[in-house]
């Protein structure tokens, strides 16, 4: 790989952007009484009548405790939709630049890329769900800005080789954006730990799967100093409601109660997939490093609407590359998974 020069690959309107400046940002409070007159808030206090910390503070040092960071390297979003638009935004040139995605993945890059005027260009995994390094840097070319690697994958649950990713952290000369949203259902290291080595790796992770907090939409930008302050030139002043802040905070602390719910997706999983494998209009059950399994069976159409006439909502991938005919299933709590696995079994 060519020496990294991230100066190359930030749009042009973006380097030359003033960011605004709020309220907020300009004075931070150190815990003092003061009387706050700078933000046209509304004076009588309910708990939420101020404006939120736009840098989140007191979150992000409890994540950079845990996952051995510094609060520069860490950007904050409404959902990990919001970190992803902010990636586009910052570094993909509308109308000129391309992204590269390797589908079957989370439908959303795309949709990004149709948002924000970028081209998609698509390699398809092997036909194990594993990434094709060379076909991926065939597709590269000078307006290349950025890769993204889901990986434990969506939808087909498997982690991506480790020896494949960095042979692509190594050979790409712009970003590679590793999406974790499930992570902590895998016992693979995170990429966060390689962040220092790689100046163009950013990793997402989200509080929507393993933390279950899907409803108060906070995801998690890790990067280099240098990419998190450009990030954070474009990002909204307060686009993590205090309420979203108050919640995570709770959670995030809360780590053997996380840590045991994990545990129990993970043995319902174990449970669902040795059901799974022994009926006979099941084909393949897809080996899975997240809180959901991929199976193949006869017909999916039909098995969805079987399951949903049970009142079991299952989704149906066949309409994804490579994923013809499969069901994705989530994997529910203990009773729900019971439900699950009687149904399966009444079906032939």
């Amino acid at each position: 790989m060519k020496e990294f020069n991230l100066e190359n690959l930030v749009r042009e309107t973006v380097k030359a952007l003033k960011p605004y400046s709020s309220a907020r940002d300009e004075y931070v409070s150190d815990g003092s009484e003061m009387i706050f007159l700078d933000a046209n808030e509304n004076p009588f206090e309910n708990g939420v009548n101020r404006y939120p910390d736009p840098q989140q503070r007191s979150l992000k040092l409890i994540l950079t405790q845990q996952n051995n960071v510094k609060e520069e390297n860490i950007l904050l979003g409404n959902g990990s939709d919001e970190v992803l638009d902010l990636i586009f935004r910052a570094f993909c040139e509308p109308g000129q630049d391309n992204v590269i995605t390797m589908p079957p993945t989370y439908g959303m890059y795309k949709v990004l890329c149709g948002i924000n005027d970028v081209e998609n260009r698509e390699v398809l995994l092997t036909a194990d769900f594993e990434l094709d390094v060379a076909k991926i840097l065939e597709a590269v070319d000078t307006k290349s800005k950025i890769m993204f690697i889901c990986s434990p994958n969506n939808p087909t649950g498997n982690a991506f080789s480790k020896r494949n990713i960095e042979a692509l952290l190594k050979a790409f000369n712009g970003l590679v954006v590793i999406d974790e949203a499930y992570i902590d259902f895998s016992g693979i290291e995170s990429w966060v730990a390689s962040l220092s080595k790689y100046p163009n790796l950013l990793v997402t992770q989200t509080l929507s799967k393993a933390y279950g907090m899907a409803g108060i939409r906070l995801g998690i930008c890790y990067a280099s100093k240098e990419i998190i302050t450009i990030l954070n030139k474009i990002k909204p002043p307060y686009n993590i409601n205090q309420l979203t802040q108050d919640r995570a905070m709770d959670r995030v602390v809360a780590q053997k109660m996380v840590q045991s719910e994990v545990e129990r997706i993970l043995e319902e999983r174990d449970s669902l997939v040795k059901v799974l494998n022994k009926l006979d209009f099941v084909e393949t059950v897809y080996p899975s490093d997240a809180n959901f399994v991929l199976a193949k069976v006869d017909n999916a159409d039909k098995r969805y609407n079987e399951l949903l006439k049970a009142q079991i909502v299952v989704r149906n991938r066949t309409n994804q590359p490579l994923c013809e005919n499969t069901l994705r299933f989530t994997v529910g709590t203990s009773k729900e998974n019971q439900k699950l696995i009687a149904i399966l079994k009444e079906m032939n």
